[in-house]
């Protein structure tokens, strides 16, 4: 099957919708591209904590950060922050966002910390992301700087930092400063049917009466996927086996005291069910209740997140201020469609697939899909080997993600609750065994460098995480085998030699921090002014 792709029709608003549109008017200006969203359709609108990937996609739509921070409500956020998941009270650890940074006496790599571990086992594995992300002492002090004449090592401000925002705000600044005035169409009308032949969908039709006809159609319709699955009838594919979370709590939390608390990252806090997210923007707090209903009903899940919020403002009227807050409650579809796009129809956003909240994967799957089907519009016609080849990427980035994410549960040793016994004893992927190891994050690539190859790669987010769960590639068996293939190596000199080094490095860089502004103070004055 081939076909033009010269009309595109969005039907859906919310983010995935108006990012969207978006992006295909920017790289496809002379498309015929509309979006059809329902006025009284609500958003679900907690899709607030980005990552990094996030600033390449504005970038390339050129998209001017303060004016899009000032109306989303955005603030910076440099980390993700994982509190007790590997123990309950065992304290947090970050995963900072871009490429270690390995000085020039570097021996082995991420290995030298390894090694610094295993010859002093009293060091703390928070010190782990202050020896190579000089970013810490401004992550762990609330402070933001834009490297601008500043040392901070490897830290690139442009590269390091993701943002945190109003998801129904940015919606809105897509719409009304963005999409809209380059030329996208917009329809407000219900999709009462959709028709469909052997090619797809074949036509809409509106509340209104009106019918629409398009070439290519992006179904942004949220977990009901009103095209693909829905119409099309594309199997779902669960991903419970990965994922042991199905519903989530979320509200927003007035600010106590702004400058202390708008930290640069999102902090993520395992408690008795599932976890809990803290998502700071410019005005209020985001934040939410992730958890299992195969453990916990609705109702007690909310009294143990109130409880949870209580205990976290540690003020007189906590209580009184918890019970006055709106609490929306969400059933979380996780999974992935069998196939993103079949035939004139590609899924975005929740209408294809969600794995969860952790690791505020749900707007990167839509910013990176959206670069990745551009790929394919490009050309005059799209053929069938566009879509299979589309289809393969995406199952295959999804897929590699899920089990990243999986893993954060998987390497856990929580035992305080069923919920957190059932995942100590869960098989996570069953057929690992028979994988090679091709996924760069994934569980068989994980587990063969455990066995294997002793060693991180630097890219992504799995070495702090497993460094934060106590996880080690490697200890002191390893470090015996080395010293016996390798016996005119003096490993623990070497790191001795190292370590007043880093020392000095974290010293520079504390300093420069202390110089800096707060997170707060910095969106003061050059943002939100």
């Amino acid at each position: 099957m081939s076909y033009k792709s010269d009309k595109i029709v969005i039907v859906g608003g919310g983010s995935a919708g108006w990012m969207s549109a978006a992006t295909l008017i920017r790289f496809f200006p002379d498309k015929d591209i509309t979006l059809v969203e329902s006025p009284d359709i609500p958003i679900v609108g907690v899709g607030e904590s980005t990552l990094g990937f996030i600033r390449a996609w504005t970038a390339s739509l050129g998209i001017d950060e303060k004016d899009f921070m000032k109306h989303t409500d955005a603030s910076y956020k440099l980390s993700i922050k994982f509190t007790d998941f590997y123990k309950k009270n065992s304290g947090g650890f970050h995963y900072p966002f871009g490429i270690p940074h390995f000085n020039k006496d570097a021996k082995f790599g991420l290995n030298d910390w390894a090694l610094k571990k295993v010859f002093y086992p009293d060091t703390p594995v928070q010190d782990y992301c202050r020896t190579f992300f000089p970013a810490m002492p401004l992550i762990e002090n609330n402070k933001i700087s834009r490297n601008e004449g500043g040392e901070f090592g490897a830290f690139r401000f442009d590269n390091d930092v993701a943002y945190h925002f109003d998801a129904t705000k940015f919606s809105l600044w897509l719409r009304d400063k963005y999409a809209i005035p380059r030329g996208v169409k917009h329809i407000q009308a219900v999709v009462k049917n959709v028709i469909t032949d052997d090619n797809g969908v074949s036509e809409l039709i509106l509340d209104n009466g009106d019918k629409i006809i398009s070439d290519l159609y992006i179904d942004c319709t949220g977990w009901k996927s009103q095209l693909l699955g829905k119409a099309l009838e594309e199997p779902f594919i669960p991903y419970d086996h990965i994922i042991p979370n199905n519903r989530a709590w979320a509200t927003q939390v007035p600010y106590i005291d702004k400058n202390v608390e708008i930290e640069p990252y999102t902090n993520c806090t395992a408690i008795d069910n599932g976890w809990v997210w803290n998502i700071p923007l410019w005005s209020r707090i985001g934040t939410g209740y992730v958890y299992s209903d195969r453990f916990i009903s609705k109702e007690d899940a909310l009294e143990q997140f109130k409880q949870h919020l209580r205990t976290k403002m540690t003020i007189p009227d906590a209580e009184r201020i918890t019970d006055d807050l709106k609490f929306k409650d969400i059933e979380m579809r996780i999974g992935i469609h069998e196939r993103p796009w079949v035939k004139n129809v590609v899924a975005i956003g929740l209408s294809c697939g969600f794995i969860e909240p952790l690791e505020s994967n749900g707007l990167l799957t839509v910013h990176e899909f959206l670069l990745k089907l551009v790929k394919f519009l490009g050309r005059d016609i799209v053929s069938r080997w566009d879509q299979d080849s589309y289809n393969s990427g995406i199952r295959r980035y999804f897929h590699n993600f899920a089990e990243f994410v999986g893993l954060h549960y998987a390497l856990s040793v929580r035992t305080d609750t069923e919920y957190w016994r059932e995942i100590s004893k869960r098989s996570f992927c069953p057929e690992m065994i028979s994988q090679l190891p091709t996924l760069s994050v994934g569980f068989s690539d994980f587990a063969h460098r455990k066995v294997q190859l002793q060693e991180f790669a630097g890219e992504g987010g799995i070495h702090c995480v497993a460094t934060g769960m106590r996880y080690p590639l490697v200890d002191e068996s390893v470090v015996k085998q080395w010293s016996h293939y390798n016996p005119h190596t003096n490993y623990k000199q070497l790191i001795d030699e190292l370590i007043p080094i880093w020392n000095k490095e974290q010293r520079q860089c504390k300093r420069e921090a202390d110089d800096c502004p707060t997170v707060y103070e910095y969106l003061k004055t050059y943002i939100h002014n």
